[in-house]
């Protein structure tokens, strides 16, 4: 069974219709206890990442992603849910929840001198990198290289370890578009809002990912 975590900070409805059409087991809930038997979570996310980890903190759910996170459960990040598993916000100079080492930047933080518009909105296609190429992750089975995905975002992932990129978009700059890093798996993009090879993709984390975790 899926759990999808509710902290106040979601695009809860629009991942729920995604899992319904998909006939997924899930369970959706404000209440950490609630989600204990779930073999999986969804940790989606819009918005600001400093009130966030306030809504995280509040509910209980920063303790308990990290507890799952050690103990091996997948969880997928979607959109500001891909970015606050990292250690450091520059959104209200924040700090997240560690999941896994690295920082986010905004767009003119990396490039002073941006030559596009953000956020960066819309679709965009993305591509394999050596990582995913190399060993390929089961969450990307029958989601072709160059599909384009929607993304809404002013912040790009910047991991400690860049071999956790398995799939990037181009943005003016190389963007970080899917990260896996053991059991956590990350998406920059809205899969749910991005039809059929969104809807693959979760098809593929309720489906293929093992419950224990890995590829």
């Amino acid at each position: 069974m899926i759990g999808i975590i509710d902290y106040n900070a979601g695009n809860i409805r629009s991942v729920e219709h995604a899992l319904a059409a998909l006939n997924c087991e899930y369970v959706i809930s404000k209440n950490p206890a609630e989600l204990e038997r779930a073999d999986k979570l969804i940790f989606p996310g819009v918005g600001d990442a400093r009130y966030a980890m306030e809504q995280l903190k509040q509910t209980g759910f920063d303790s308990f992603l990290k507890d799952k996170t050690a103990a091996g459960i997948p969880i997928l990040g979607i959109c500001l849910g891909s970015q606050i598993i990292f250690d450091y916000s520059e959104e209200g100079d924040t700090e997240c929840l560690g999941l896994v080492p690295g920082r986010i930047r905004h767009f003119s933080s990396i490039n002073k001198r941006f030559p596009f518009k953000v956020p960066h909105m819309g679709w965009n296609d993305i591509y394999y990198t050596e990582t995913e190429k190399s060993a390929p992750c089961r969450l990307f089975t029958e989601v072709p290289e160059h599909t384009a995905f929607y993304f809404v975002h002013s912040y790009v992932i910047q991991p400690e370890d860049t071999r956790i990129v398995t799939a990037a978009a181009d943005y003016g700059i190389s963007v970080p578009a899917a990260i896996r890093s053991g059991n956590v798996y990350a998406l920059q993009f809205h899969p749910e809002k991005s039809g059929e090879p969104g809807l693959r993709i979760l098809k593929n984390f309720a489906e293929r990912i093992p419950p224990a975790g890995g590829c």
